[in-house]
């Protein structure tokens, strides 16, 4: 997808904000915006555009490196797949697209497993990376005369970047596509509801035992105000506020806002 198709599909969109309800999903949702913002700035022909993209890359790195995260994804799709296995004798389910998902999610499992547990070795190795990382923990640090290696490598042809690019994104495209996967279940897997938000507030508790990870709220596109989430598993809060300027403080509404929430 082109910049251009890309500004205008999320120009037509309705605006949808997100609150992750445990650990977990917070480090999924930051991988994916990292992930789609690199592939994003990988395609696109400027050295600020692959600067944009390296610095997408160490983040992804650092987060990767924290705890195990395969480990996270893997009980997720296995927590997924014995969801949807279990559909397996309802009748209303269409059993062939069932099997399709419960295939796919198995083969994003099965990629995990083969990749093993070092798999971000080879880009903590990597001394270029390595060097550009160290230098961006200084304001300005990876300008020209600090770091003359990765100008060179800037001022090489779009097509060369993109190629180390690529091999980069090999090392870990297999945990962040699966994240992807399963972010688009959690999404997909409930409706979302017709809600009203009396002088700008609406509050949810939780019912006890809930699995329930995220919580998305939705906006008519025409809306001129943003929702502010806070929560937990337990209960959460949205408050919708009037946006005027950069130069002002957004203010609580005091209307009644009817919006669409999915509680995933």
């Amino acid at each position: 997808m082109n910049k251009a198709t890309h500004n205008d599909l999320r120009s037509r969109r309705s605006p949808e904000y997100e609150l992750p309800l445990s650990e977990r999903m917070r480090t999924f949702l930051r991988l994916e915006f990292l992930y789609q913002q690199y592939n994003y700035f990988i395609e696109i022909n400027t050295d600020w555009s692959s600067r944009a993209a390296i610095t997408s890359l160490l983040e992804m790195m650092a987060i990767l490196s924290r705890g195990d995260i395969r480990s996270d994804v893997h009980k997720e799709l296995d927590r997924h797949i014995g969801i949807l296995t279990s559909y397996h004798s309802q009748p209303t389910v269409d059993p062939q697209r069932l099997e399709v998902m419960v295939e796919n999610l198995t083969s994003r499992r099965d990629g995990l497993r083969a990749i093993g547990t070092n798999f971000i070795q080879p880009l903590r190795d990597n001394e270029f990376l390595s060097a550009i990382k160290h230098r961006s923990t200084i304001p300005g640090g990876t300008c020209e005369f600090d770091l003359p290696e990765f100008s060179h490598w800037l001022r090489q042809s779009h097509k060369r970047r993109r190629q180390d690019f690529i091999i980069w994104l090999e090392m870990i495209k297999t945990v962040c596509d699966a994240v992807i996967e399963l972010l688009w279940l959690i999404r997909e897997s409930t409706a979302p509801m017709e809600k009203s938000a009396v002088n700008g507030m609406y509050q949810h508790k939780m019912p006890p035992y809930s699995h329930d990870q995220l919580v998305r709220v939705t906006l008519p596109k025409e809306s001129h105000l943003f929702p502010e989430i806070s929560g937990n598993q337990h209960r959460f809060t949205v408050r919708f506020l009037e946006w005027c300027d950069i130069n002002q403080r957004a203010i609580q509404t005091h209307d009644d806002i009817s919006f669409k929430i999915s509680i995933c």
